[in-house]
Order: structure tokens, then sequence, then C-alpha cells
């Protein structure tokens, strides 16, 4: 699996993201949640994930962007070494749940955590 985190990967379907919120499962690592659900997709994409930052805990959107952009980095470099042998497809939201602003360092952990402990989960 590439370092890529392209278009095609991001969950952008209205009724894909619906479903996964009301049927999906969850793993946390604070101050990560991820939502998983399996799904297939018709472009024969295995994972798609959306990012999500909370508006009632961080009311700038510079500082919600920011944590954003740090989430789908820490996903990007992580993804490789946890999703390589997967059979199933699934749709992913990963959320931040914590209330304070993170450095990367903390993130790129919380991120590795979190994804150890969906592939557990799922096998």
């Amino acid at each position: 699996m590439s370092f890529k985190y392209s278009k095609s990967e991001k969950l952008k379907s209205k009724k894909a993201i619906e479903r996964l919120f009301s049927e999906g499962k969850s793993v946390t690592a604070y101050p990560l949640r991820l939502v998983y659900l399996e799904h297939t997709f018709d472009d024969g994409i295995q994972f798609k994930t959306g990012v999500s930052v909370s508006k009632r805990h961080f009311k700038n959107a510079v500082d919600r962007n920011r944590i954003k952009r740090l989430i789908r980095e820490a996903y990007r470099l992580n993804k490789g070494d946890h999703f390589n042998n997967n059979l199933a497809s699934y749709a992913l939201m990963i959320l931040y749940i914590g209330k304070d602003e993170i450095e990367f360092t903390s993130m790129n952990n919380s991120m590795n955590e979190l994804l150890g402990a969906f592939v557990k989960k799922v096998s």
C-alpha cells in the first residue's frame, strides 16, 4: 500500500456516512475515535476514510483545519503498516474527541495505536 491519500480514498458519500454512524462500530485511542463499517465500493477502493473535528470544542476554523490536517497526515503515514493484508473493504471515519490542541508526534502515536486496535478488532 502506498503512502498516498488520494481523492478516491476519501469518504464523501452522504448515504455511506449516515449508514456508518447508524450501524458502525467504534474503536478509541484517546484523543481519536475510529468508527468503521464493512462496505463495498463501486470503484474497488479498499478503505475510504473521512476526518472530523468537533466545532463545539474548536470554535475557530483555523484550529479545526489544523487538527484535521494532522489527522490526515498521521493516517497517510500509518495506513500502509496496518492495512497491507486486509481483504475486506471498510468505510472509516476518524473523529478527534480531545478538547486541547495536539502536536504531530502524539497524534502520530495515537493514530498508530488506533489503527492497531482496529486491525486487532477486525481480524
